[in-house]
This record gives C-alpha cells, sequence and structure tokens, in this order.
C-alpha cells in the first residue's frame, strides 16, 4: 500500500462523493465551498509542490476556511485522493477520430497515459492497485477496451493487454520522474554526471575485462548523450509490447481460421 494511503479504507466513502450520491452543505464555510473546489485546489498543490504537501490542513488554507468545512465535503485524505485520481481522469481525451488499426490505438493510448503522468507526476504514488470505480476511471477503462475490441481477443485477453500497456506507461513514467529528481537534487542532468564519471569510467573500461560492457555502453551513451534517454526507452518498449500483443493476435486468428476450415470439412459430411 503507498505511503500516501493509511488506516483502514472504506471504499463506500470515496464512491459516495465520486458519484455525487450526497453532497453536504457546510453553512459555516459559506455557499461557494464544494467537492469540486476542494479537489481543485488539492490538485494545484500536488502539481506544484508534490502530494506530501497535500494535507487537509493545507487543502483548507488554501481555501480560506476552516479544517472541519473540508472534512464537511470530504472526510479525510484518502478519499480525497481517490477524487483527485479520479478527476484527473476525467480530463484525458477521448477522441471520436479513432484509428482503423489496433496498433496505433494502443499507441495513442499509451502516449495519452504518459502525457497525464508527466503533467502530474504525483500522479503515480496516488493510484492504487485497488482503485475505487469512480465515473471517470470506468469511462476510461471502457474507452481504452475499445482499442482492443473485435480483433480477436477474449474479454479476459483483452483487459490483460491493456494492464501489460498502462504497466509499461507507468513503469517509464516512473523511470523519467526519477531522473528528473536526481537533476533538481544534484543540480546536474544525466549527460552532465555521466560526463564528470567519464574519466574513471574510460580508465576501468579499458581494462578488457568487461569488453561487451564496454562497447555497448559507449554505443548507448554516444546515442543518447546519457546512460538512459527516458523517450527512447518509453518507444522502443512500447514497440515490443504492441509486437508481443501482436503475435497473440495472429495466433487467436489462426485457430479461429482453423476451426472455420474444420466446420467447413466436416459440414458436408455430417450432413450426408
Amino acid at each position: 500500500m503507498s505511503s500516501t494511503r493509511k488506516g483502514k479504507i472504506d471504499p463506500a466513502r470515496s464512491l459516495a462523493i465520486l458519484w455525487r450520491t450526497h453532497e453536504p452543505i457546510s453553512r459555516s464555510a459559506g455557499p461557494g465551498l464544494n467537492v469540486e473546489r476542494i479537489v481543485r485546489t488539492a490538485i494545484e498543490i500536488a502539481d506544484a509542490e508534490g502530494l506530501e504537501a497535500v494535507t487537509m490542513r493545507r487543502v483548507s488554507e488554501s481555501l480560506g476556511v476552516g479544517t472541519m468545512s473540508v472534512y464537511t465535503y470530504v472526510p479525510g485524505k484518502t478519499e480525497l485522493l481517490d477524487v483527485m485520481v479520479d478527476t484527473l481522469y476525467g480530463e484525458m481525451r477521448h477522441p471520436a477520430d479513432v484509428p482503423d488499426n489496433w496498433r496505433a490505438r494502443l499507441e495513442r493510448i499509451a502516449w495519452e497515459n504518459l502525457a497525464l503522468y508527466r503533467a502530474h507526476p504525483w500522479l503515480l504514488r496516488a493510484e492504487s492497485s485497488r482503485p475505487v470505480l469512480g465515473p471517470n476511471l470506468i469511462a476510461k477503462y471502457d474507452y481504452e477496451l475499445g482499442a482492443v475490441a473485435e480483433i480477436g481477443l477474449n474479454d479476459v485477453e483483452m483487459d490483460a493487454v491493456l494492464t501489460l500497456l498502462l504497466g509499461h506507461v507507468k513503469s517509464a513514467a516512473r523511470a523519467a520522474m526519477d531522473v528528473a529528481a536526481l537533476e533538481r537534487e544534484t543540480g546536474m542532468t544525466d549527460g552532465q554526471w555521466w560526463q564528470s564519471h567519464a574519466f574513471w569510467l574510460e580508465k576501468f573500461m579499458k581494462s578488457g575485462s568487461y569488453p561487451t560492457a564496454a562497447r555497448v555502453g559507449a554505443a548507448a551513451g554516444e546515442a543518447h548523450g546519457a546512460a538512459y534517454e527516458p523517450e527512447y526507452a518509453f518507444e522502443f518498449g512500447l514497440q515490443r509490447v504492441l509486437d508481443g500483443i501482436s503475435v497473440v493476435i495472429s495466433e487467436r486468428s489462426a485457430v479461429a481460421g482453423s476451426a472455420g476450415a474444420n466446420r467447413t470439412e466436416t459440414g458436408p459430411a455430417t450432413a450426408g
């Protein structure tokens, strides 16, 4: 469990807010306070200062209201995080001009999700492996399933394809976030850091003890200007994920074609 979500969790409390089954009114805070305003304020704080800066007290201070007024609308930080995450899902584009090719559709989904993480890096920590099923999460899931509908996969495989794809996106986004964090903490880019170690790396590699590492490391460093290039890693991995999915689709198509051929061959004999 993420360190941002502590204690016993009651999903019913988050669901009530997400689906707006009950909209409380705080008389002490005035008519301008509501769930939407609270959540937007929390997202602004997280974007500017990180997820750790988001507390019920900090949100109330930013809104200029008492902390108990915020609690009237959102019972705790766990529920606040759930609504923050679902709100961002609702901001993702669901364009109607869907590409004809399943591969192009999945590529678009991957880049859309990566863009979301780039805009809100804290989302990587706020998301849970046990998500609360808010309206925007369900809409996102339904839209993304459309990319792999009617291409020969069964329902379980469709879900697994999305899990695989989005897992790659999240992994790549987390790696890029780590690179950015190191640059902030050290004041050096990845390229600058490796350049400062170039003398020692060259000395150790020239010993001849690590010929493959020396050759490949030099090639990668020259290509990327650093030991790691997030954009290249994401695109390379994405294409390999799609390659793997294409194998499954081809296998399912072959099985379906074989079954159809068998039915055609045995049909007349059975009829006779």
